[in-house]
């Protein structure tokens, strides 16, 4: 801000959101959890599914200098105090590494990034919401019973950075050390839906949530179950449609590719029998393993969602397709994979990625 007033007044709000996201994090990762999107965070220039806030380089030192009392280089050495001095212009992060995280400051606003491009920012806009408004309620009451106004700020304020600055990370997101360092810190690091949504019912987020009548405890239930019976089916659906496709078109296509590459390879020793036939035999070799690995897998496949009616309730029945259905999905598709890059694209049933990426028919 331009005056010492508006200068307390940002680092109050800005250690509210820090504090806020800290305390709550798990509830940001579940107002994010989708089927889809749990593909999305870690890849693809999303960020990553651990939480953390980029603030950039020049606000984070500030905010060190104002947790050890100590002089900001970026203002003539001199040491900050709130609500006396006037915080320095400080430029907008303008590094690429911002994009890798979940929750950044560009300046003058929070991006949050990890809401996939189909679902609605309104869960999460409850969450935020609801979560900073704990936190300056928290703050208002210390405040209001405080003799001295400025000084408790600024304990109040040091308290905060000290308490929460673990969140705080301007780093690769995507780099492997930082989910090790993550680990350290003691942040949440929720994969999967089935990971992160039980905890909406966690004792502190119930609390919080009913304490500022957003939902009530009933409500919570409902919606924890609503969401992880979305993701089974969506799962469930997903499965089917991919043994669907390997029965009825992929297995089809490479018998098919097989009897056209056994045939040249027949007729070639039939017209010049001191013909090569290397390459269609090890063809017709590869391909047929992979026929066997492929319908092997889409049994597999199957029968697991098949044992999916075993489980009681949603809860398990996520965890089954968490621990058992995306492992079975993985080892079929890379098991289809590989006979793509062998059928003649002709025979192939649908585009290849070659298609997909890189050219329009």
């Amino acid at each position: 801000g331009d005056t010492p007033y508006e200068n307390a007044q940002f680092l109050l709000f800005l250690c509210a959101v820090i504090k806020a996201v800290d305390d709550y994090q798990d509830l940001l990762r579940i107002s994010v959890a989708t089927a889809g999107n749990d593909h999305r965070l870690g890849a693809n220039e999303a960020p990553p599914a651990v939480v953390s806030i980029f603030l950039g380089d020049e606000l984070t030192a500030i905010l060190e200098a104002i947790e050890k009392d100590l002089p900001y280089a970026g203002k003539e050495k001199t040491t900050l105090k709130l609500g006396v001095d006037v915080l320095p212009k400080f430029p907008r992060d303008t590094t690429d590494r911002n994009r890798t995280s979940p929750f950044a400051f560009t300046g003058n606003k929070f991006e949050f990034r990890m809401l996939g491009s189909a679902n609605s920012i309104s869960c999460t806009n409850i969450m935020l919401n609801s979560a900073v408004a704990e936190s300056l309620k928290i703050y208002a009451d210390r405040l209001e019973k405080a003799e001295d106004f400025e000084t408790a700020l600024h304990d109040m304020i040091k308290k905060t950075i000290k308490d929460h600055k673990r969140i705080l990370f301007n780093g690769n997101g995507y780099d492997d050390k930082w989910i090790k360092e993550a680990e350290k810190r003691g942040l949440c690091n929720y994969r999967t839906t089935p990971d992160c949504m039980p905890h909406l019912l966690d004792k502190k987020n119930v609390a919080m949530l009913t304490a500022h009548k957003v939902f009530t405890e009933k409500e919570l239930e409902s919606r924890c179950e609503i969401m992880l019976d979305n993701y089974c089916k969506t799962v469930v659906i997903e499965a089917n449609t991919m043994s669907d496709m390997v029965r009825k078109q992929i297995l089809p296509a490479v018998e098919k590719y097989l009897g056209e590459v056994s045939k040249t390879a027949l007729t070639k020793q039939q017209v010049a029998p001191n013909a090569s036939s290397v390459y269609e035999k090890e063809t017709i070799t590869k391909l047929s393993a992979l026929t066997e690995q492929i319908f092997v897998a889409c049994k597999d496949l199957e029968n697991a969602v098949i044992r999916l009616a075993e489980n009681k309730n949603t809860i398990e029945e996520s965890y089954a397709i968490r621990d058992t259905v995306l492992g079975k999905m993985s080892a079929l598709r890379v098991a289809v994979d590989e006979a793509e890059t062998l059928v003649d694209e002709t025979y192939w049933p649908f585009p290849s990625y070659c298609d997909l990426l890189f050219g329009v028919r």
